[in-house]
């Protein structure tokens, strides 16, 4: 069985963010930084070397692999800011109707500048998200 490749670093946030060359995607970054701590209560890790992970679950599949992953992040990517909605977006399409310019794949919400998008609408995409995380992997010892 293979090892989670995306797992908690040491590194700094506040220095990878800094270095993203974007001005613009800077920014947006640090909103995202600003709404995924509020929504969590868990203060921006970095994941890898690029993706900045706030909160995080144990699971454990029917096939025995289990491992910790972030309960909700995002990657400052160069075509855009890519957001990780882990609960998928089967429940969401009310949301995504009112979101505004954005494109999904399996659990990544891509956004090229924040200023396309309802950030209301965003946060409630992202509390809910956390909510149904949060709901199907308890905390150990909850």
């Amino acid at each position: 069985m293979s090892d989670l490749k995306t797992r908690p670093t040491d590194a700094s946030v506040d220095a990878f963010l800094e270095a993203v060359d974007d001005g613009r995607k800077r920014a947006d970054a640090r909103v995202v930084v600003r709404m995924m701590a509020e929504i969590t209560g868990a203060r921006g890790v970095m994941w890898g070397s690029s993706i900045v992970g706030f909160g995080s679950y144990h699971y454990r599949y029917a096939s025995g692999r289990e491992g910790d992953f972030l309960e909700t992040g995002f990657s400052p990517r160069k075509r855009a800011l890519t957001l990780y909605v882990m609960a998928g977006f089967s429940e969401y399409e009310d949301l995504l109707g009112r979101l505004g310019k954005h494109t999904t794949g399996k659990s990544c919400l891509y956004v090229k500048r924040l200023s396309d998008i309802d950030l209301e609408v965003l946060r409630e995409l992202l509390e809910r998200s956390v909510a149904h995380i949060r709901e199907k992997y308890p905390a150990r010892g909850a």
